[in-house]
């Protein structure tokens, strides 16, 4: 008899995420165990007690999600993961922290696609302003816009704060290969004068990108929010619009509101969790993966 599927869950924070829960279970886990409050330097320890547990043949239903809200922190945990895997000892891992992967992903992909049919271009030299870019869906954004070859700027309330987020994104996930550049609110109506596209990804309920901006801005094509709560992050920008006209834009702009991207974000998880259960080897799942599968998801919805 085959051994039963569970998805060991750990997370950083005191409470595991119910979405990644049920997103888990939707997708074939039949058990999903939390670990709360890890410590990166108990990833080693745990992984082994999964991966000893089960024979090599077992281990093909056993996997490990890693949620938490620092993207960096997930990285690493990954990584830890993954160097402690002992052949044929090994089992798939997932990162997501916050839904940040996943979500990130699929705003950009959703925003490379409008890109692709209304305007006839790609995100290659495009001014991107990631809006309230210093939390975790921001600095993912300006990493994915950033390697398909946009010219990325993280724009936060601080500027220092703005700049160290930054240099970890660089460093620590363009492995030196982008150059995201930092700036801070008081920067956003000059940026906004040469942005082709915008991507509100700050807390819930606050406008970051108001009427006025958008008519400044005159080469604007693509405006995405991931806030479905109101106020909405972009003004006149609808939770379920997905390409039309943005309000007051003198440059034909068209915006994607958080529903429509949320739909995209839905299918790249719940598929990368599926794959984890139906692989015959071990993957290591994280934000690029997630950007390849809200492509593919597109694409199929064709």
């Amino acid at each position: 008899m085959s051994k039963p599927f569970i998805l060991h869950m750990f997370t950083t924070a005191k409470n595991l995420s119910p979405f990644d829960v049920n997103m888990a279970v939707d997708a074939g886990w039949i058990s999903t165990v939390p670990y709360i409050n890890v410590e990166p330097e108990e990833v080693c320890s745990l992984v082994q007690d999964a991966i000893f547990s089960r024979s090599p043949k077992g281990l093909q239903n056993t996997g490990i999600f890693i949620g938490g809200r620092d993207t960096h922190q997930a990285m690493e945990m990954l990584k830890i993961a993954k160097d402690s895997m002992l052949p044929p000892f090994q089992v798939s891992v997932f990162a997501d922290p916050s839904g940040a992967f996943t979500t990130a992903a699929a705003m950009v992909a959703v925003v490379e696609e409008e890109l692709i049919t209304k305007f006839s271009t790609d995100l290659i030299d495009k001014t991107v302003l990631i809006l309230g870019g210093t939390g975790p869906v921001g600095q993912i954004a300006a990493v994915l816009a950033a390697q398909a070859g946009a010219k990325a700027v993280i724009i936060g309330r601080q500027l220092e704060r703005s700049q160290r987020i930054t240099d970890m994104c660089n460093q620590e996930f363009g492995a030196g290969k982008i150059n995201i550049i930092a700036a801070s609110d008081p920067d956003k109506a000059d940026y906004m004068k040469s942005a082709d596209v915008v991507l509100a990804t700050g807390a819930a309920g606050i406008e970051l990108l108001s009427t006025k901006l958008i008519a400044s801005a005159t080469q604007l094509k693509v405006a995405a929010d991931v806030n479905a709560v109101p106020p909405a992050g972009i003004a006149g920008l609808d939770a379920f619009d997905n390409g039309k006209a943005l309000a007051g834009s003198t440059s034909g702009a068209v915006g994607i509101g958080a529903l429509a991207i949320g739909n995209i974000k839905y299918k790249v998880q719940s598929q990368l969790l599926k794959q984890m259960v139906e692989v015959d080897k071990p993957i290591y799942l994280h934000f690029e993966h997630a950007f390849s599968m809200a492509r593919e998801q597109i694409k199929a919805a064709k």
